[in-house]
Formats: structure tokens, C-alpha cells, sequence
């Protein structure tokens, strides 16, 4: 397979199909190598419009999905991000080709492991890697953009106070059939601004627990 053949395909015929035009977020997901983050059953499918199976009944989102996230986000070079939910680190690559300073937290030390030895081999800025969960008490820092990348069955306000003034959080919120995705701005100390983005559906959790 031509893999640079591939992503330009899935680039064209995909990503933009799903109103995703912001060049730079389009030319990093041209140069990020999708295939190199699939599970190895998968690669071969690595580009098809869908999920794939990544392990502990998670998934890795659809091309559109992260074309959007990183279009609505709308990261700018010298912003700093933070990624909840790594996964294969595909997402988290791609933050750190468009952001000065990208990182990264998943509850599943397996994901964190096999995500610093993907984007090891690869020539990009470093991404700090960190096991965690993201409802523990300890804060999680102050970012310009935030991407949820799993859902929530009713919005958590908890990460919305980890933006900057000016900062932006994606998240899925509801419970299928009917999820909405929401754009966050932190317009003041005290003032947030919510907008929902489009309807999707993402692994939903029975508790408040995200799915990833």
C-alpha cells in the first residue's frame, strides 16, 4: 500500500468532506502516519472512514472525528495543549504538530507505554505521556485548548477551569443514540461560553467515568 497515497485520499475524500478546511489541520493529518498508530490487526484499514478496535473496549475515532476536534480547537503555534484520553497517541501527534507544548493522559498504562514507543519513532516534538485519571483530585495544570476524546453522559465543568482565558475544550456530551459535540471558550476569569459543534456518537459510559 502507498500509505502517503492513502492519507492524502482519506485527507481529500474524508476529512474535508466533513467541512474540515483549516489547512494547517489538514496538512497534519497528511503528515501524521495513521497507520503507524493502528493496532497491527488493523493497519491495513488504518484509513477507512470508522472506528478501530484499540483494546479495553475502546476505539480509535474516525478520520472526520479527529479533523474536526482539531478544526474546532482551532490551535494556534504557540498554544499549549492537553489531550484526556490518549489511546494510540494518534490525536496527541497530531496536537503536537500544530501546538508549542502537547500533553497527554490515559488511565490505561498499556495505551501510555505503546503511544511513547509510536511517537518515539517518529521525528516530532515530544509529547508528555502520563498515566493518570482524570477525575483525580490533583489539577491538572492550565492549557489553551483541551481535547476530551471520550464522552460524557452529562457535562463536567471540572475541565473547563483548566483553560485559559481565551482557551477552548472539545468534549461529547449525552448518551446514544443522540450525543452532541461541544466547542468551550473561557472568555473570562468567571465566564464560559458553550457552543454544540454537531451530533455524533462515541463510546458512552453507564457511569461518570469517561469511555476512551
Amino acid at each position: 500500500m502507498d500509505t502517503r497515497a492513502a492519507r492524502r485520499q482519506m485527507v481529500d475524500q474524508q476529512i474535508r468532506t466533513w467541512d474540515v478546511l483549516d489547512a494547517r489541520v489538514l496538512d497534519a493529518l497528511a503528515a501524521i502516519p495513521r497507520e503507524a498508530f493502528a493496532p497491527a490487526p488493523y493497519r491495513d484499514v488504518a484509513f477507512a472512514d470508522g472506528p478501530l478496535p484499540i483494546g479495553f473496549g475502546q476505539t480509535m475515532l474516525a478520520p472526520n472525528l479527529h479533523g474536526r476536534i482539531l478544526q474546532a480547537l482551532d490551535v494556534d503555534p504557540a498554544d499549549s495543549a492537553l489531550e484526556v484520553g490518549t489511546g494510540t497517541g494518534y490525536l496527541a501527534a497530531c496536537l503536537t504538530k500544530l501546538a508549542a507544548r502537547t500533553r497527554s493522559i490515559d488511565i490505561h498504562p498499556q495505551f501510555i507505554d505503546q503511544a511513547r514507543a509510536t511517537l518515539a519513532a517518529l521525528p516530532l516534538a515530544p509529547v508528555e505521556l502520563e498515566v493518570r485519571d482524570a477525575f483525580s483530585p490533583q489539577a491538572l495544570g492550565e492549557y489553551d485548548v483541551i481535547a476530551l476524546t471520550g464522552s460524557m453522559p452529562r457535562y463536567d465543568r471540572r475541565f473547563e477551569h483548566s483553560l485559559t482565558v481565551g482557551g477552548r475544550l472539545f468534549a461529547v456530551v449525552g448518551t446514544a443514540p443522540v450525543m452532541e459535540a461541544m466547542l468551550v471558550r473561557r472568555v473570562g476569569p468567571d465566564e464560559w461560553v458553550r457552543k454544540t459543534l454537531f451530533e455524533t456518537v462515541i463510546g458512552a459510559p453507564p457511569t461518570e467515568k469517561f469511555v476512551f
